[in-house]
Formats: C-alpha cells, structure tokens, sequence
C-alpha cells in the first residue's frame, strides 16, 4: 500500500507544536474506512495516519521504545513497513508524535483544571487532574515517564514537569506573598509540589488503591498542611555541611 491507495505522508517529523494541530488531544477513534470489494479495508491518508499513532501508542506503552520495531507496528496495522516510514519517517518520528499529544493532552487537562477559588482548590484540582489522566491514559503516561531516548523537541516527563509547574508557580508565589514568605522561593517549591505529585501518581499507576480522588486527598492533605506550618526560613536539624 502507499500514496496512490489513499495513505499519504502527510507529517513525517512533527514538531510540539505541529502535533497538537489540527488534531484533538484525547484518545482518537478513526472515522469508518470504505470497505470495497473483497473485504480489504482502504483508508485515507488521515484515517491511516491515525490507526498508526494508536497502535504505536499501545506498542510503545507495551514494550517501550528500544523493544518496539517498525515491524511490529505495520504488522498490527495491516500494512507494508514503507507506509510508517511516508507517514511518519521511521520509529524515531512516529514516536515524537506520539509523546507530542500525550503531553499536550497532560498539560492541558492540568491547566485547564486550574479553575480559580481558594489556594487549596486550585491544588486539588491540580492533584485531581493528573490523577485524572493517570486513570483515564494510562499507556500515554506509561510512554511519558521513560525519558525519550532521542534528541528531539519534544523533551522528557521532567520537562513536562516542569511546564506544569510554571503554572502552579504564580498560585504559589500570591501565597507566598499573602503569609510574609519570600516569593522568590515560589518556582522551587512548585517545582517540590508537582513533583511529589508525579512520583505518587506513577506508583499509583500499579497498585491502583485507594481510588484517585482520596490518593490526591491526601496528597493534598500533606502539602497544604505542610504549608500552613511552614518555617520562614528552615534549617537543617542535623550537622550538615552546605
């Protein structure tokens, strides 16, 4: 099969950006494919483009990136080994792609999560939030927190981590400015808070209990009590040198 059936390269390499364009960031269903004679399935460039980014999703989450091949995933898609390479430019590609919608998809259902009130709503909302699509895109997180093995402009989880915790930065700097604390910590301590998040929500990943509205409870529970009886400037208990 190639560009003359219907299946076209039409996005090789594809930027973060690029990624999310034109696409929508949850899981994608295919539209139904003519069927002509003889019962061989034909799509079209855009509906085959798709089916590859699922299955290489599920291959990905399965075997991670050195055990997939370019094999496996034309083998499950019904299709030649050239076809993955016109759309996507080889395993290398169709695995940017892939990590590009995951986490667009994890840093817009965190920030979109972020829909005002009190200072410890809005960190529930956070926790709830990728919980949320720890529980919901469980492959798409499985692929996120193995850091990319190619260099690439989509990055790793860390950076990921680090986005979403920019947008927990200016939510933590008024905090910090309404109890006296030194603003200028903020992007630290948001770095601390999203952090202890995304380490509980990947072991939470495989023992699944309790369910995620109490895991994030009492993520919650720890940070923000933490909070209310933060030192403004902490030592260590200990003799340790600096």
């Amino acid at each position: 099969m190639n560009g003359s059936n219907g299946d076209s390269a039409d996005g090789r390499r594809t930027s973060r950006t690029g990624a999310a364009t034109g696409a929508s960031t949850g899981r994608r269903t295919a539209a139904p494919a003519a069927r002509p004679r003889g019962g061989r399935v034909r799509m079209t460039g855009k509906q085959r483009r798709e089916q590859l980014l699922d299955i290489g999703r599920s291959v990905f989450a399965e075997r991670g990136y050195d055990g997939t091949s370019v094999e496996e995933i034309a083998e499950r898609a019904g299709v030649s080994k050239p076809v993955v390479y016109e759309h996507f430019g080889g395993k290398e590609g169709l695995y940017a792609v892939v990590v590009d919608r995951e986490m667009q998809l994890l840093l817009d259902m965190v920030t979109g999560a972020l829909t005002g009130g009190h200072s410890r709503e809005l960190l529930e909302q956070a926790a709830f939030a990728l919980m949320d699509y720890i529980d919901t895109s469980t492959d798409g997180f499985k692929i996120l927190v193995r850091d990319s093995p190619v260099a690439q402009s989509t990055g790793t989880f860390a950076s990921l981590i680090s986005d979403i915790a920019t947008q927990v930065e200016d939510i933590l700097g008024l905090e910090f400015k309404a109890r006296g604390f030194d603003a200028r910590l903020a992007p630290m301590y948001s770095q601390m808070l999203v952090g202890m998040v995304a380490l509980t929500g990947q072991w939470w990943l495989e023992v699944r209990k309790p369910g995620k509205a109490e895991v994030a409870a009492h993520l919650v529970n720890l940070a923000w009590h933490g909070l209310e009886g933060m030192e403004r400037h902490p030592k260590l208990v200990g003799d340790r040198k600096a």
